[in-house]
Formats: C-alpha cells, sequence, structure tokens
C-alpha cells in the first residue's frame, strides 16, 4: 500500500478529528457545507475523515486565523488545483500570508486565466481585512 492510498484511506470519526484539529463539530460540518473538504460516510452514515482531510482542515484552521474568509479560501484551493504539475514542484506546503495575499494579486491581474472572472471586486474587500 503506498503513501497516497494511506493517506487518503477514510479512519477517522469526527470525535477524534475533532481532538486532532481543535476545531469543534459545528465547524467542520460547515466546512464540509462550503466543500472545503468531503469526508466519507460508513454505512451506517458517519464521516470519516482521512488523514488528508485532516491535513485540509488544519490548514483551513491555520488560514481563518490568519484572516483568511471563505471564499478566499476556495479561491486558494481552487488555484491550488488548477496549478499545473511543473508548478507544484515549486509550490511550498505552508504559504505565508503575504504569499497567499501575492497569489490572489496575481490571479486578480489575470481573470480570464481559467475562463472565467476570478474574484469579483465586491470580493476583494471581503478577503482582503488589513
Amino acid at each position: 500500500m503506498n503513501d497516497h492510498v494511506r493517506r487518503n484511506m477514510p479512519l477517522f470519526p469526527i470525535g477524534i478529528v475533532m481532538k486532532l484539529t481543535e476545531l469543534s463539530a459545528r465547524q467542520i460540518r460547515y466546512y464540509e457545507e462550503q466543500a472545503l473538504v468531503t469526508p466519507s460516510r460508513s454505512d451506517g452514515n458517519q464521516r470519516l475523515f482521512s488523514f488528508q482531510d485532516v491535513d485540509k482542515l488544519l490548514e483551513i484552521k491555520a488560514l481563518i486565523e490568519q484572516k483568511v474568509n471563505i471564499s478566499g479560501i476556495k479561491e486558494i484551493f481552487e488555484l491550488r488545483s488548477h496549478a499545473s504539475p511543473s508548478d507544484s514542484l515549486n509550490v511550498k506546503k505552508d504559504l505565508s500570508e503575504a504569499e497567499i495575499r501575492k497569489l490572489v494579486r496575481n490571479e486578480l491581474k489575470q481573470p480570464q486565466k481559467y475562463g472565467r472572472a476570478s474574484l469579483i471586486q465586491g470580493q476583494l474587500s471581503h478577503f482582503y481585512q488589513k
């Protein structure tokens, strides 16, 4: 079994994830509602989270602590999903707040890059809370 399979294997119920991430069940469910994390479901419909899900929740928590709102977090994850394989070799795992803001600013300068408007100007003030 390779590492990718292990990291994506649904193992943890929400109670364990709450302890690992120090998030409330409500917060975790909210991030699931916002499609930021998608846990698997057991036969009894219990949420089961993988190591990858826990890492993503910790990243969301860190971004929230840095004053990035849900729209901004979604945009960051969207940008990462569109990164080419050559780009992903140069991307650091942990981005600083300044690096995140720079990525979003660059995306705003090229709104048609992915065939759609990136962040609408009205959302920009919500993203930058400084």
